[in-house]
């Protein structure tokens, strides 16, 4: 075969599974350096609609894409990302790169030092695209007075993405990239993931290195992959953990799965949602998974213990924000920081003690099956116009107790909700990321909802 009969047209090969790339990459019928223009060629055409990307690293991606190719060449193997596209959250160094934060008073920052995480894929041989957007520090948005314009959600332009790690999801939606790298303290992975209607893993607390990110709240923050594939996000985690891709073929007969359903009820969760939660229990169900209702500690409780670490740490990151000798912060973030100046030193003792204990009750609930599951979000996406004039708009989601407990997480397509996408999130034992992926994997093999694209893109 010739290099240029991996397919049809280079329009088509960003729609290439990491594997199957892999695969085209090492049987000489593809090249970085066509997969990577072929992405760039593509954000150019597409991303003006969803504006997920804020600083492309063209040069950059073309250096690596040609260096991908010459190792090849000599027979030097990396491994399966090696020659791969992949888009970085603006909140992750970049040696030499503009990162900003998503901040105003960051706007013309260049990153001097490169974060590990993203060496870690570097030194696995993947191409930088570039960054992708964030809400403000990481806090609140979507806001209208940073540096740029909110990211947009694929499926419909009129609604978020979720954050904070908004572009990161937003340009595997739309299919700018198949994996990007995003940041996770309250959810900011797993929500925007549900919303867009793509793969999102918050690993165990600790499992992949936070240097050389922004921090949020120390104590509750992560780094994990967005992916379009449970696949693909595991080859990603694989890179960023030095560890061997897992098996993902395995069947789930003999599973033992608890099923929260109780979170995901309540006057805040659009009805279907609860229907959408059900079907995914009979497909797993289906395909061999043994099931029983289960009872998590108090969810309102979780997530005020959750709250009050966020915003103390937040405010101790970020406290030149909040007495202005640091620069102009925007509305939102200034009022999210701002909540922790309320709280008190007894406060947050109390909240680490109930998220100590809070942590106990959910490995306790894991002595009694392998994986818990329940919704990511209560609803599919808000629109725009819920947020206008810069109004806090609270989306309920279930993920921040898990930050504070320090559980893997993953959050994967679950059909839709009036025509949006809505996630199932499945918790695990801590450093079992493998049997997430696993039993994410199986799910996703028994539905079509991986494959679903949003409609209009051109």
């Amino acid at each position: 075969m010739q290099e240029n009969d991996v397919t049809t047209s280079d329009a088509a090969l960003p729609e290439l599974s990491v594997a199957e790339a892999a695969a085209a990459l090492r049987d000489g019928t593809l090249t970085s350096a066509r997969l990577t223009r072929a992405h760039l060629d593509l954000i150019a055409r597409r991303d003006p609609q969803v504006r997920a990307f804020v600083h492309l690293t063209a040069d950059r991606a073309t250096a690596a894409a040609a260096q991908a190719d010459a190792d090849f060449a000599r027979g030097i193997d990396r491994g399966p990302l090696q020659g791969i596209p992949f888009a970085i959250k603006d909140l992750i160094d970049v040696a030499g790169a503009t990162v900003t934060f998503g901040a105003l008073r960051h706007a013309d920052r260049t990153a001097t030092t490169t974060a590990t995480a993203v060496q870690r894929l570097l030194d696995a041989g993947a191409v930088p695209l570039g960054m992708v957007a964030t809400y403000d520090l990481a806090l609140v948005g979507p806001s209208q007075d940073g540096p740029y314009p909110p990211a947009r959600n694929p499926w419909h332009t009129d609604h978020i993405t979720g954050g904070s790690s908004s572009g990161s999801a937003a340009a595997v939606a739309a299919g700018l990239v198949r994996v990007a790298l995003g940041t996770d303290t309250g959810g900011s992975i797993r929500s925007p993931a549900a919303y867009c209607g793509v793969v999102g893993l918050k690993p165990t607390f600790g499992a992949v290195p936070i240097d050389g990110v922004q921090p949020l709240a120390p104590g509750l923050d992560h780094l994990g992959p967005i992916a379009r594939t449970v696949a693909d996000a595991a080859f990603v985690f694989a890179a960023l953990t030095g560890t061997a891709p897992p098996d993902l073929s395995g069947n789930l007969q003999g599973l033992r799965v608890g099923y929260a359903r109780h979170w995901a009820e309540g006057s805040e969760t659009t009805p279907a949602l609860l229907d959408r939660l059900d079907d995914a229990v009979a497909t797993l169900s289906q395909i061999g998974a043994q099931f029983a209702l289960v009872t998590l500690p108090d969810i309102a409780l979780m997530e005020a213990a959750g709250a009050v670490i966020i915003h103390a740490e937040a405010l101790d990151t970020h406290a030149a924000d909040v007495t202005g000798t640091g620069g102009p912060t925007g509305r939102m973030a200034y009022q999210s920081l701002i909540a922790g100046a309320a709280l008190t030193s007894e406060d947050v003792a109390r909240a680490r003690a109930a998220a100590v204990r809070l942590r106990a009750g959910i490995d306790t609930v894991l002595d009694t099956c392998d994986v818990i599951i329940t919704a990511t979000t209560l609803t599919p996406a808000p629109s725009f116009s819920a947020f206008a004039g810069g109004r806090a708009v609270w989306t309920p989601m279930r993920t921040l107790p898990f930050n504070a407990t320090g559980h893997p997480a993953l959050s994967v397509p679950m059909e839709f909700v009036d025509g949006l996408p809505v996630g199932l999130q499945i918790i695990g034992r801590h450093g079992e990321e493998a049997r997430l992926l696993q039993v994410g994997a199986a799910f996703e093999a028994a539905t079509d909802h991986a494959v679903q694209r949003p409609p209009y893109l051109a």
